[in-house]
């Protein structure tokens, strides 16, 4: 069974922490920091709260000398305080498995403490890998009671590799977790994969986008920024698709809200409705972008076949 997509609260908490794992007190310190901004975020609504790239070791002069163990560590406790506050976490971290081999590594714990799953930077920087980090294969995405879920880390960002392999799980909501901000690429990521974006950086300037890519919410001295978002929702090409609006709102009326991207020529249609978006685009027979721009593959292969490829490029008149 599908995840029930709804409106829900998510968060970034977008900073450098200050203590790390190098020792009980450093340790403790850093937990008591990341305590405090889960018990806010929760105070503000958020069900969903994203942590910054390798959170634990970020403090540290040299993170690689203080991989935690994949079983235990950190993650203990993080999984006390998702239960304790009902909350999906996503806890980034180096960790290093009963190999000992050393993992970049997002970590999505659900709101009962037990871990949804796991991602492994599949792109460490050329330094990681020097470092002995050993890269990920695969960008899995996770179903969630708030919708579909995927995960991935700073380097990453620049691999359509990894796009891809999120592009094909659907997700709803993706989490950039990162040493730099993102910026334009990350709205660029929102809207190829018509996903909303939470970007939790180790700086100011982390960003919940929406899924034509723009900014709803940025954190900047604040670390930690909350916003709505609806993953009951779909973006959808505007061909073949905008003129069905009136109908739509003849039956459901303030249910659906149409945000448009003209520029873009997308627009973005919500529900409150209990039944999934899906069943609204099945009933009105809305088409998805991905589907419209493979029949004008599969168009375009017919007219080729058809009409010949010709010989080359045609000469100017």
């Amino acid at each position: 069974m599908l995840p029930r997509r709804r409106p829900v609260r998510v968060a970034t908490v977008s900073h450098r922490p200050t203590s790390g794992t190098d020792g009980p007190e450093g340790t403790e310190r850093l937990l008591k920091g990341a305590g405090l901004y889960l018990e806010r975020a929760a105070r503000m609504g958020a069900e969903l709260v994203a942590f910054t790239e390798i959170y634990p070791q970020l403090a540290l002069a040299d993170p690689f000398h203080h991989p935690e163990s994949s079983e235990g560590g950190t993650l203990d406790r993080i999984r006390e305080l998702a239960r304790k506050h009902k909350l999906l976490i996503v806890w980034p971290r180096l960790e290093y498995d009963a190999t000992r081999k050393i993992r970049n590594t997002a970590i999505l714990v659900g709101r009962d403490g037990e871990i949804i799953g796991r991602y492994d930077k599949m792109f460490p920087t050329v330094s990681e890998i020097e470092k002995g980090v050993i890269p990920g294969s695969s960008a899995p995405v996770f179903e969630t009671e708030i919708g579909r879920v995927g995960l991935l880390i700073c380097f990453d960002l620049n691999f359509p590799e990894v796009r891809d392999g999120l592009k094909a799980g659907k997700p709803d909501l993706v989490v950039f977790s990162s040493m730099y901000r993102g910026g334009l690429q990350a709205q660029a990521l929102a809207f190829e994969l018509r996903s909303f974006v939470v970007t939790s950086i180790a700086a100011e300037l982390g960003m919940i986008i929406d899924r034509a890519g723009r900014v709803i919410k940025e954190s900047t001295y604040e670390a930690l920024a909350v916003a709505p978002i609806n993953t009951n929702s779909v973006a959808l090409h505007m061909d073949f698709n905008w003129n069905k609006m009136d109908a739509m709102l003849a039956k459901y009326g303030q249910a659906l809200t149409f945000d448009y991207h003209t520029r873009e020529a997308f627009y973005v249609i919500e529900s409150t409705l209990e039944e999934d978006i899906a069943s609204i685009v099945e009933e009105f027979k809305l088409e998805a972008a991905d589907a419209y721009f493979d029949r004008a593959r599969r168009r375009r292969a017919d007219a080729l076949d058809t009409f010949g490829k010709g010989e080359g490029p045609r000469a100017g008149s």
